[in-house]
């Protein structure tokens, strides 16, 4: 049977207790028939080792698909032009502006959708003149698939040259903005020069993102601000899209939690403007709200729905995506609102969407009383702790002894000496401004002595049964202080 192991099957799965002898289980062989093999662990280790190399040797880094590549794949396009069809109100705002000739900020992204939306032949001509002397690498490539059935070979030349040179220019960068570019405009010339879209894919995936982006982010990164965020899952759609290679299989942990704590880390009061409203990500308290980062940060909440619309995190994000208040109407936001909106997508109601996240990989940490505008919210941002109430950021200092603050049943207490609390009708503490990674002794009232370490950031989270009052107390581990 040994032969079947490696006829055609995707990944192993080790079955038994650990140490003991366990199964390979092989999904199918080339006739579509399952197999289980038992093997000594040590044996079946290297098997699965070696079975993880030959499936990222066999990936395929040449582009197959047809045009448009990049982010209308057929089910989209359909969807935009049902919007067009049905004047919904995305649609609405987005042809007024451009029927207009209101000044986009983005113009060749927004000349290219109205072509590919339409089929208008002024809007591609628009687009391409524009092309023609841009240096913004993403909507060139963007203008360059929409609107190639509109370009003249001299055209075709022209940009696709300049894209291929573009790419080749990011080659040492492995931040998401810069993958993202690479990304978009070698696929967008993958029949122009299929040995270089080859070449760069192969390298912004096996380089740049597995050797560079991606450990970072397991290993701890802060959450990208709201341009990365978009970046990447703009990347992720068009190398699923175009190569069926799934980014997320590379930071898997961080992509699970990536929506509970995106979602957290808005400050709960809506921000108006005269389009629309905003969320605002949390952002340096001596800084101002940056509007284009607020808009961005919606649309890659919008990229992570379609991306993956049935996670139940995600549901969640649609339902925090589908109110009419926060729709974006700039001439900036509206491109990607009629992009990337999908309102026939069911969607969760956030108001059931736990308060609290915490990543101990990090110290990030976000808690929000409840989910009315008015809650008091809590959270780390970049090295700084904020409180957030009543339309106000404070920046706090952890090590400065204060009362505990209360956001409902969470309680979040400052480390002092000794470091010692009483607290009544919480289920959730968090301890701040210990020494980070540090292990410590924990003693809760009616409940024997245990061991916690702390986190990135010095915290310390004890959950207890709801609605209980305990004294707690948390020093060092007597070996360490002898």
């Amino acid at each position: 049977m040994s032969h079947q192991i490696f006829q055609g099957f995707k990944a192993p799965l080790w079955v038994g207790a650990r140490g003991q002898p366990g199964q390979l289980v092989c999904p199918y062989d080339t006739m579509g028939v399952g197999h289980m093999v038992s093997l000594p662990k040590p044996l079946l280790v290297v098997l699965i080792a070696i079975s993880g190399m030959a499936a990222q040797t066999a990936e395929e880094y040449k582009v197959y698909t047809e045009q448009p590549r990049l982010l209308l794949r057929p089910q989209r396009l359909r969807l935009l032009k049902r919007e067009r069809d049905r004047q919904s109100m995305r649609w609405e705002q987005f042809n007024v502006l451009m029927s207009g000739k209101a000044q986009m900020p983005e113009p060749g992204f927004a000349l290219a959708l109205h072509y590919a939306v339409t089929g208008e032949a002024d809007s591609a001509r628009q687009a391409i003149a524009w092309a023609g002397s841009a240096t913004d690498l993403r909507q060139i490539a963007l203008v360059f698939d929409w609107c190639r059935p509109a370009m003249s070979a001299a055209e075709t030349r022209a940009v696709s040259a300049r894209l291929i040179r573009g790419a080749a220019a990011l080659a040492a960068r492995t931040d998401l903005l810069s993958l993202r570019d690479r990304t978009l405009a070698a696929i967008a010339t993958a029949d122009i020069d299929p040995a270089a879209t080859e070449a760069a894919l192969r390298d912004v995936i096996q380089n740049g993102w597995r050797k560079g982006a991606a450990p970072r982010l397991r290993e701890g990164s802060d959450l990208p601000p709201g341009d990365a965020l978009f970046a990447l899952f703009e990347m992720l759609h068009v190398i699923q899209d175009n190569l069926t290679i799934d980014l997320r299989e590379d930071a898997r942990d961080w992509f699970r939690e990536l929506p509970a704590l995106h979602l957290l880390s808005h400050y709960p009061s809506a921000y108006p403007s005269p389009e629309n409203e905003y969320w605002i990500p949390a952002f340096d308290a001596d800084k101002a709200p940056d509007l284009r980062i607020a808009a961005l940060s919606r649309a890659a909440e919008m990229e992570m729905v379609a991306f993956d619309n049935n996670a139940v995190n995600n549901q969640f994000l649609q339902g925090w995506l589908m109110q009419d208040r926060f729709l974006l109407r700039s001439a900036f936001g509206i491109v990607y609102e009629f992009l990337w909106a999908n309102p026939y997508q069911p969607g969760l109601s956030y108001s059931h969407f736990p308060l609290a996240h915490h990543d101990p990989k990090t110290g990030g940490l976000f808690i929000r009383s409840s989910w009315d505008g008015d809650a008091l919210w809590f959270g780390r941002v970049g090295k700084e702790w904020q409180m957030f109430q009543d339309g106000k950021i404070t920046s706090l200092n952890t090590r400065k002894s204060r009362e505990p603050i209360l956001l409902g049943d969470t309680a979040v207490c400052f480390a002092k000496q000794p470091v010692q609390f009483e607290l009544k009708s919480v289920s959730r503490v968090y301890i701040l401004g210990l020494a980070p990674k540090t292990l410590y002794d924990v003693e809760v009232d009616d409940e024997e002595m245990h061991e916690e370490t702390s986190d990135a950031a010095g915290t310390i989270e004890i959950v207890f049964p709801e609605g209980a009052s305990s004294g707690i107390r948390i020093h060092p581990p007597a070996a360490a202080t002898n």
